[in-house]
């Protein structure tokens, strides 16, 4: 699997990951403003009819990109299954034990049913067996606690989550920093 090359705005801000054919197509519009890191990948195009020399463009990690019509900085992160697990690290938030992806499902601390809301702040990873057992009740009203309290990522951590192929260590240097203070260290699998 390829490596993603973060985009950020010329802020410095993370806006998305993006593939090394979209980092080039970036690269020939010229609203790369400024880079960071090592080299991804070396981009190669056609040869000069006056040098006989290919063109190689080599691709950064971590872009930021000009432009007023470029990607606004995302603060509230769509909620997926994915994100969720992997935020909670594959635990369920009520027993403690660790799952696969296939054996976890998003329960919601306040149940839809009662008014809850499909957010963030009331979802946590759960094992099938706890949330079933769970169900529609409040955890006041049942012997069950939470182990962690559910919380919304922010733009830094959800790049870092949602990454399921690998994040290099110099974009993780960079996103690191940028977490929550209470949110479990997210790390690096370069």
């Amino acid at each position: 699997m390829e490596a993603k090359i973060l985009r950020l705005n010329m802020a410095g801000q993370p806006i998305e990951w993006l593939s090394w054919k979209e980092t080039a197509c970036l690269y020939a519009r010229g609203i790369i403003g400024w880079t960071l890191g090592g080299v991804v990948k070396k981009a190669r195009g056609g040869y000069s009819r006056m040098t006989g020399r290919q063109t190689v463009i080599p691709l950064p990690a971590i872009i930021a990109c000009e432009g007023s019509r470029m990607a606004p900085l995302r603060r509230n992160p769509p909620l997926s299954n994915s994100a969720l697990f992997s935020r909670d690290n594959y635990q369920c938030l009520y027993c403690g034990s660790y799952f696969e992806f296939s054996y976890l499902s998003r329960d919601h601390v306040h149940p839809t049913s009662r008014g809850g809301k499909d957010k963030w702040e009331n979802v946590v990873a759960s094992c099938k067996r706890c949330n079933q057992r769970k169900g529609g009740s409040l955890l006041s009203e049942i012997s069950m606690e939470l182990l962690a309290l559910p919380y919304r990522p922010n733009p830094s951590e959800y790049l870092a989550l949602i990454n399921t192929e690998r994040i290099r260590g110099d974009q993780m240097e960079y996103l690191r920093p940028q977490f929550y203070r209470y949110s479990p260290q997210l790390t690096c699998c370069a």
